[in-house]
């Protein structure tokens, strides 16, 4: 019975080395035909370490039959120590062969894994580094469909246009994105348009815009390096400044109007207040005309007035009453009693 249980121990252990042999055999096997210089404990010891060893393998694989060794930095070690930081081993190995097959000399080992443990993809800026990316303007997901932009004439312009970039590996790590490229390019367009004297101006010479925007350096602290900017359409829009001096017209026009009815206004309250003095007046007449009788009174009481000379006066208001009603109307002299 203790023979039969030590049998079975040893066969227990024969299949679990066999297991440990049959899973790194094969990777290490592969190692040793591709010259990647990873052992056999090596690879036991990556378990330890949670590191997939299939992983590691065949980047270093990868890596060597590409040209690039230890030497450029992608040696066991670091291969494990990016895996273990949460970085894309294998895409990082494939960004560096392609940088290294398009002559790339600034992008290494070092660069390449600080860019992809920043969230970006290393492999598709080389790619973008190598054949440049273009760009819209305005962006497809801005809703509009071209840049509006007005000359000095008065007449609007609709452009649309088309950004080369290219990846600057050397500022991929905190740079600005594609959104920045395309808010300065629009930026820049408009006001390369608002500065031309006449809007001909631009429809002859479209280039005039892309060489005055390219001046200005408008790709700085971004992750692109401006290639070139094509003008892919541009449309003659409405005549902005005749609205606007229409609209300059009308609203002068409804100032005036205003001022006139208030001018107005004053006239007609001035009116009022020139008739009611009037009345003022005529009131003030017929109080006057009241003291009249009692100052003939007065004087007939105290012999100022003789009684010859009252009636002389009748006579004479008399006359210019019968000399006024004959001459045609007026206002009749005041009645002496």
């Amino acid at each position: 019975m203790p023979t039969l249980i030590v049998l079975g121990l040893g066969i227990l252990a024969m299949v679990v080395v066999f297991g440990l042999l049959a899973r790194y055999l094969r990777l290490w096997l592969q190692s040793y035909a591709s010259s990647a210089g990873i052992g056999l404990f090596d690879l036991v010891a990556m378990s330890f370490k949670k590191v997939n060893p299939t992983v590691i393998v065949r980047s270093k694989i990868m890596a060597v039959q590409a040209g690039l060794g230890d030497s450029s930095g992608l040696t066991c070690q670091a291969l494990e120590a990016h895996y273990l930081a949460g970085g894309r081993v294998p895409l990082v190995v494939q960004a560096l062969i392609a940088a290294n097959k398009a002559k790339i000399k600034e992008l290494d080992w070092k660069l390449a894994t600080a860019i992809d443990l920043a969230g970006r993809n290393v492999r598709e800026a080389v790619q973008t580094s190598v054949y440049p990316k273009v760009i819209d303007c305005p962006g497809k997901n801005s809703g509009r469909e071209s840049l509006d932009a007005v000359a000095k004439n008065g007449i609007q312009l609709k452009v649309r246009a088309r950004v080369t970039v290219r990846t600057n590996l050397n500022q991929l790590i905190g740079g600005a994105t594609e959104e920045t490229i395309v808010a300065r390019v629009g930026e820049g367009i408009v006001s390369a348009i608002g500065s031309a004297e006449r809007h001909t101006d631009v429809l002859e010479n479209p280039d005039v815009i892309s060489k005055t925007v390219l001046a200005r350096r408008l790709d700085a602290n971004t992750a692109f390096e401006i290639v070139s900017i094509d003008i892919a359409d541009i449309d003659v829009g409405a005549n902005i400044g005749a609205r606007l001096q229409a609209d300059q017209a009308e609203a002068d026009t409804r100032v005036a109007r205003a001022n006139a009815e208030g001018r107005r206004a004053m006239a007609v309250a001035k009116e009022q207040e020139m008739i009611a003095g009037i009345e003022e007046s005529r009131a003030a007449l017929v109080e006057s005309e009241a003291e009249v009788p009692k100052a003939i009174a007065d004087s007939l009481a105290t012999g100022s007035l003789g009684i010859v000379d009252y009636y002389k006066l009748r006579n004479l208001q008399a006359d210019t009453d019968m000399r006024r009603t004959i001459a045609g109307g007026g206002t009749p002299a005041p009645v002496v009693p």
